[in-house]
């Protein structure tokens, strides 16, 4: 069963604390269109950084590509977008609402007199389903001509497999290799909702790794591997972690095999990362399109061949909504109730917050000497308004790894006060020692 209470504070603490809010708010909003604050900014940057350095320059297999989000309408017409890229929609010609044709609550079957609209209960009114194709279209040029048509991406991939033999030849890679991407994509979702779950611009991270053909099963199990211990790696609790497999009615037109990974939401196991064996699905298609030769030459056998794609494709826009969910707790500490963000240290968007116990005495002034020293180093937050007890639960709810105090001791033996978020342990650190101990911990 859904926990609309838990999201709800979730979505108020992410407006309060600044890491997302909603796109065009003074204007009443934009449907499931997102804005990321200095917090939430700061967030996604720590995981698509992470994503980077995992990819491509921990490995020597994988080279990094940004492809434009306007590309030739015939790479869409080549991948199956243009023709196969839509659903089946559902109107209610009473209330105006609009559902898939699969959806669970529809009643009888749409387009029929006996068949019920499930918002407003009136029956007859549903129409018969619709395809709705889900890119959005725009025009090239100053002229809004069929002949200028061009789409914002649905995916990124396709950046990549026109790219594919471009990135061969000035890398020199060899196969086995990958070629890694992040970057928004836009998609005219039906249903969209649950947040920054499913919205109608996102971002994606995705890799494709060319491999020979006979060679697929092996590397689609390794990167399935690969993937989710990526993910356990970011602090994610493994048990709301699980693998899905596609039945042969889920998997897609071009995929030899496909898993998930998902994750236990407040609204159920939702996906969030995909692992597919794409076969040579897609450089077929765009030699064919393109009358270009898309073929792997290997010059030591003299092998030609269309290299197999193992794709992992992740929305970081779901990830993040992973990490703020698996790291949301709400406890009771000395009869009063404290909201924390248990986030991965490194993934935090401040890493500590600095603080002088009171605003006299000398202790504001080495609390801001030691912000300016630290700032240069890390994401840090100089806090002197209110109680100490109130700054500190601020930066619980920012996910905040560490406070430091300054206080009467740290003006006679200049150390200073370290409290973990997670244990509420405080530690006595000399303030020379701060970059170490902080480093330390964040690094891992």
């Amino acid at each position: 069963m859904a926990n609309t209470a838990v999201m709800d504070r979730l979505v108020s603490l992410a407006k309060r604390r600044g890491f997302v809010f909603q796109s065009s708010e003074i204007y009443g909003g934009l449907g499931s269109v997102w804005d990321y604050g200095p917090l939430g900014v700061e967030l996604k940057k720590n995981l698509k950084e992470r994503w980077w350095r995992a990819m491509v320059h921990e490995r020597e297999d994988i080279e990094g590509v940004d492809a434009a989000i306007l590309m030739h309408s015939k790479v869409w017409e080549a991948s199956g977008h243009v023709a196969g890229f839509a659903d089946p929609l559902v109107d209610c010609k009473t209330c105006k609402n609009r559902f898939r044709a699969d959806d669970e609550r529809l009643k009888g079957t749409p387009g029929t007199p006996e068949a019920r609209c499930p918002v407003c209960g009136n029956q007859g009114t549903l129409t018969a389903p619709r395809l709705f194709n889900l890119m959005f279209k725009t025009f090239m040029g100053p002229v809004e001509e069929e002949a200028a048509v061009v789409y914002l991406r649905p995916e990124t991939a396709q950046g990549i497999y026109v790219n594919y033999l471009n990135v061969l030849q000035s890398s020199r890679q060899k196969v086995p290799f990958g070629i890694a991407q992040i970057g928004k994509a836009f998609r005219n979702e039906i249903t969209p909702g649950n947040f920054i779950f499913r919205t109608r611009e996102f971002e994606q991270a995705e890799m494709q790794f060319l491999v020979r053909p006979s060679e697929d099963t092996r590397w689609f199990e390794y990167w399935r591997e690969q993937r989710l211990q990526w993910h356990i790696g970011l602090g994610i609790t493994p048990a709301k972690l699980r693998f899905h497999q596609h039945g042969p009615q889920e998997l897609a037109h071009y995929a030899k095999a496909a898993f998930d990974i998902e994750y236990q939401f407040p609204f159920g196991w939702q996906e969030f990362e995909g692992i597919h064996n794409r076969t040579d699905f897609d450089l077929s298609r765009h030699q064919q399109a393109s009358g270009k030769k898309l073929e792997y030459v290997d010059t030591a056998t003299n092998q030609r061949f269309i290299p197999y794609i193992i794709e992992t494709s992740m929305g970081v826009d779901r990830l993040m909504l992973v990490v703020l969910v698996d790291g949301y707790h709400e406890e009771t500490v000395e009869g009063e109730l404290r909201v924390v963000l248990r986030l991965h240290p490194a993934l935090a968007p401040i890493k500590a917050g600095i603080f002088p116990l009171v605003n006299k005495d000398g202790m504001p002034e080495m609390a801001r000497r030691l912000y300016d020293d630290l700032h240069r180093r890390f994401t840090v937050f100089f806090d002197h308004g209110g109680s100490i007890g109130r700054r500190y639960r601020r930066q619980d709810e920012a996910g905040t790894p560490f406070g430091i105090t300054v206080d009467g001791q740290s003006l006679t033996d200049q150390t200073v006060t370290v409290r973990d978020r997670d244990t509420l342990a405080q530690a006595r650190v000399g303030a020379d020692r701060l970059v170490e101990y902080l480093r330390d911990r964040l690094e891992s």
